[in-house]
């Protein structure tokens, strides 16, 4: 049997992603699972991955991107207990989460309730998990108190908002003039970075605890003076550098390590999800379990602005890398 998949052969831009169709499926061994994927996200990490700028990322084309995927269990390999074929499942890919079928190391997958979409579950998987351990357990938030958070409109942005109100934040969230509606609807103050500087608010407002930022070195800079006493700024991203707006990614390490040893009375942790999923493996299922109970029980309701079919993964990055997106774009697979 045949399925399709899209890979890129060379890094570059979005022309480079290309729907391909294998002739055969691929069999499990033992330990590993064939996944029939329903959902998988297309993301500004993807766009990363597909231009070969993504940090610490040493596979070398021929290869699919997508980060995430949710789908059923198609076939199970030998040594594999706990799984029945039909059952939803999903994982943390990194990459190769663009096609029909996939294998997966039995371990690595989480069961998904049947309760909840596919596209709804996939969200929670890179963009909703990413919020979650930021604020649980990196920041280690409690309710009531402030953060800033950078990206607002986006898909980790959205997710920190509605994560955020659950916990009685107060939440400033930077985001384009476009997206106003979106970042106040979450419960958010909106503020237009094009338009307002945001240390400013920051500095007339009082300050905050927490400061999540994905942008880049001045921009962390700005985000730390932003603090409170006590307070906490967790980069997790590094956009203008990916976008070629200047800027190094070691330096920024440094020099946020840098921060960390003055004395000022803030500290800084940088976020990976892929990092923490090592140290802490238990941590991953925990937490996406968790983000599953609050999508059955309607506490969250993913902020998706498109649904496109896998052979539109080149046009859904040209969507991604223009910032015209509202929350996420999801790519449906199969039928």
């Amino acid at each position: 049997m045949s399925y399709k998949k899209v890979i890129l052969n060379e890094f570059g831009g979005p022309e480079v992603l290309k729907v391909i169709e294998e002739e055969n499926l691929p069999e499990p061994a033992a330990g590993e699972v064939r996944v029939k994927i329903l959902a998988a996200s297309a993301t500004f990490t993807d766009t990363m991955v597909r231009k070969g700028i993504y940090f610490g990322f040493k596979e070398t084309p021929p290869l699919s991107p997508g980060y995430d995927m949710v789908g059923v269990v198609d076939k199970i390999g030998a040594n594999v207990d706990g799984f029945e074929r039909g059952q939803m499942v999903a994982d943390l890919t990194v990459f190769g989460a663009y096609t029909e079928y996939m294998l997966r190391p039995a371990d690595s997958l989480v069961p998904v309730p049947a309760e909840v979409s596919p596209t709804d579950a996939v969200s929670m998987v890179l963009s909703y998990l990413t919020a979650y351990q930021m604020l649980h357990r990196v920041a280690k938030v409690k309710s009531g108190q402030s953060i800033l958070v950078h990206g607002a409109g986006g898909a980790v942005g959205t997710a920190l908002l509605e994560l955020g109100k659950l916990l009685d934040l107060k939440i400033f969230g930077t985001a384009s003039a476009s997206k106003r509606e979106l970042v106040e609807g979450l419960g958010a103050v909106h503020i237009d970075y094009a338009q307002e500087d945001f240390l400013a608010r920051m500095q007339a407002e009082g300050k905050v605890d927490a400061a999540f930022d994905a942008i880049s070195g001045e921009n962390f800079k700005r985000s730390f003076q932003s603090l409170k006493k006590g307070g906490i700024l967790v980069p997790y991203g590094f956009y203008d550098n990916a976008m070629g707006k200047g800027g190094s990614v070691p330096i920024d390490f440094m020099k946020v390590a840098l921060w960390n040893i003055l004395p000022n009375g803030r500290k800084a942790s940088f976020y990976s999800i892929g990092d923490l999923r090592k140290k802490n493996p238990e941590w991953f299922k925990e937490d996406l379990d968790a983000l599953f109970a609050l999508l059955k029980e309607g506490k969250l309701k993913p902020a998706i602005e498109r649904a496109m079919k896998l052979e539109e993964a080149a046009e859904a990055h040209k969507l991604i890398e223009s910032a015209a997106v509202k929350g996420r774009i999801v790519l449906t697979v199969g039928e």
